[in-house]
């Protein structure tokens, strides 16, 4: 048993000497992935026209929108929008062509376009439906391809069926409503894209948007209803129009590490790394010795730390806290807290988790789930490697019968009936002598005085029982 104890402590030790390093090159890998991001954006702004910076309001920026609204575009947004002010860029074109995504994150989208000194023009290459609708709005010109759409700004599920709670249409279609109304857009329109209980009557279309339905327009619709101000088919012919084609254009895509934390930061992604790291080190710490499950678990965490580091919602504290719940379970098999140190190691680890994600609330919950289906895993893999040798060369299995001709101590069967004296007062136990042998004995009950007369009466096992002589 003991040997077993010092086997899974020194394990827990090593792995917790290899989740801090993991977190020290977490937060290195972040920094260095930060630094090429920037070197990467001054590098495509000295490709495009490298007098930009040197001149104020000589330069636009094109940023596009081409994924799904998430986390990690904020993030990238976020990055382009900082580097358009501190080069004080004339005009920002965001070239949008998406179908959606989270609410929240356009809300989010929507305030850096409004709150930034550079003003917004929205060039909808395709299709800005739904958070790229929103969007668009929040832009101070909307600019639309021939052939795209814009609307169905409808909230639907993650299964994409609509939202029908009241509460949620009337929120959403508020927030619509604001950003039509910010730029002097009908915003009775905006509302209608959003809710599909509303009717309205679209005169300059000649057409009524019945309940039930969800509008969605298409460019030369959308210039008729005030909600294009041009329709052009390049964002060349749309910096022109503005009037804006001698300026120097300075195009921002995503860097490498960007599109690798999008990736990360899906919550669907985010879900399954819970589930590799819970169930990898949970299946590591039922094995001794340190193999395959541990470094998957993690690689996990350590993937779900970079991205969410890289993509700017997690900072050094998130880490930390993460490191330091690692370290109290370490601490709670070597100093006995009854339990104390569990859960504040349990506290430190969600807490990190928690505040390193965009939508804390969301990854707890996600931490929740991924607990229970990594229990569930490491439980399936435990059963089923029980009888293999992975686990039976730590179990010792040989036993040593009476059969196969092992025995604890030597039995005396031959002594009973043989007579002898007391060595001792036995009381009732003590030392006996027959035959010159001396031997431990035990009476029947009674206390036998030393120097008299004893007879065993019976033997079991190693327990001799005598009783006195009578004359």
């Amino acid at each position: 048993m003991r040997g077993g104890q010092h086997v899974r402590r020194l394990r827990a030790l090593k792995l917790g000497l290899l989740v801090t390093a993991l977190g020290m090159l977490i937060m290195a890998t972040g920094a260095l992935a930060s630094a090429a991001g920037a070197a990467e954006g001054a590098t495509t702004d000295a490709d495009k026209g490298s007098d930009a910076a040197g001149s104020s309001g000589t330069a636009v920026y094109v940023v596009p929108i081409r994924q799904t609204v998430e986390s990690g575009l904020q993030s990238f947004l976020e990055r382009a929008y900082r580097e358009a002010e501190e080069a004080d860029a004339e005009r920002i074109v965001l070239v949008i062509n998406t179908l959606g995504g989270r609410v929240d994150t356009a809300g989010d989208i929507g305030d850096l376009i409004r709150n930034s000194k550079v003003p917004t023009v929205a060039f909808v290459e395709g299709k800005a439906i739904s958070a790229g609708t929103f969007i668009a709005l929040n832009a101070e010109k909307i600019v639309m391809q021939p052939g795209s759409t814009i609307g169905a700004a409808a909230v639907v599920d993650g299964n994409g069926e609509l939202i029908d709670n009241p509460k949620t249409v009337s929120y959403w279609a508020g927030e619509m409503r604001k950003a039509a109304q910010f730029h002097g857009r009908d915003p009775d329109v905006a509302v209608a894209m959003a809710d599909p209980g509303q009717r309205i009557e679209l005169k300059q279309l000649g057409k009524t948007k019945e309940r039930g339905e969800i509008l969605t327009l298409t460019a030369s619709e959308a210039q008729k209803v005030g909600y294009a101000d041009y329709v052009t088919g390049t964002v060349e012919e749309t910096i022109a129009w503005m009037g804006l084609e001698n300026r120097t254009t300075v195009e921002i895509g995503p860097t490498a590490s960007e599109r690798i934390a999008g990736w990360l930061t899906k919550p669907e992604i985010m879900f399954v790394l819970f589930i590799l790291g819970i169930a990898g080190i949970a299946i590591e710490l039922l094995v001794p010795g340190f193999g395959v499950p541990g470094i998957v678990g993690l690689i996990a965490f350590a993937l779900y730390f970079f991205g969410q580091f890289v993509a700017g919602f997690a900072g050094l504290e998130s880490i930390v806290l993460f490191v330091v719940g690692v370290a109290l379970f370490i601490l709670e098999l070597f100093v006995p807290s009854f339990g104390i140190l569990g859960i504040l190691g349990v506290v430190s680890l969600v807490g990190g988790v928690a505040t390193a994600a965009y939508d804390t609330g969301s990854a707890v919950l996600s931490l929740t789930y991924a607990f229970v289906l990594a229990a569930i895993l490491a439980a399936v893999v435990a059963y089923v490697f029980r009888r293999q040798g992975i686990w039976n060369k730590f179990i010792l299995r040989d036993r040593l019968t009476t059969e196969d001709g092992y025995v604890s101590a030597d039995s005396r069967p031959t002594l009973a009936g043989r007579q002898g004296v007391a060595l001792t007062t036995l009381r009732p136990s003590g030392t006996i002598e027959i035959g010159g042998e001396r031997i431990d004995a035990v009476t029947e009950g009674t206390f036998i005085m030393s120097g008299r007369a004893v007879i065993v009466s019976k033997v079991e096992g190693t327990r001799v029982v005598v009783r006195e002589m009578v004359e």
